[in-house]
């Protein structure tokens, strides 16, 4: 059975544009357009809705702070040719892509070790080496060691590619991808409880 579109956002209970860029991004399989319209098998809408919760609670943090990004698109920056996600880019261009200057507490962000990247609230890549940051004329922050721990190919199965050599960095990403994480944020980075219990 295919769905269109605004069937499938309606089965999980989100805006259409929101499923649309799960489209966009290259996560969902087995699609298939009739005329302008874009068909989405039901089993892979399923699969979406029994996606479980990132477990937060396994971080030995209180808090983390989470990347928010949209579907990758083209950019003119010196340092990159994308700016985003998008399930085919290579490691290298996705880690430039994702990598970026914020606003943010620096200090928090390296606190929790850990960066999840979120398209339409799953975790579709992870981000580590967050200890050394630096800032900019106009407050912002970046992350120059930032590393690509891993990534989502497919986001139904899931299917992800795990890019990082560091054992810790690989249980993270392991443990992340393709999980429901929900933040809330005006910018790029939000910050969530982990409600981990640290000694």
């Amino acid at each position: 059975m295919l769905l269109t579109t605004g069937q499938a956002a309606e089965e999980l209970g989100c805006a259409i544009t929101t499923f649309r860029r799960l489209i966009a991004a290259g996560l969902l399989p087995g699609l298939s357009r009739r005329g302008v319209r874009v068909m989405v098998p039901l089993e892979v809408v399923q699969a979406l809705q029994t996606r479980r919760q990132a477990p937060l609670d396994r971080l030995r943090v209180r808090e983390i702070a989470v990347l928010r990004v949209d579907v990758a698109r083209r950019t003119q920056e010196p340092e990159r040719s994308w700016r985003g996600f998008a399930a085919d880019l290579p490691s290298e261009d996705l880690l430039k892509a994702l990598r970026g200057w914020w606003r943010c507490d620096p200090a928090s962000v390296a606190a929790g070790g850990v960066l999840p990247v979120t398209l339409s609230g799953y975790v579709v890549a992870v981000l580590t080496g967050l200890q050394r940051w630096e800032k900019n004329s106009e407050g912002r922050h970046a992350f120059p060691d930032a590393c690509l721990a891993g990534y989502v190919t497919d986001l139904a199965a899931p299917h992800s590619r795990l890019t990082s050599h560091a054992d810790g960095d690989r249980q993270l990403a392991e443990q992340l991808l393709g999980t429901r994480l929900a933040s809330h944020s005006g910018g790029a980075l939000a910050y969530v409880s982990t409600h981990a219990t640290v000694d």
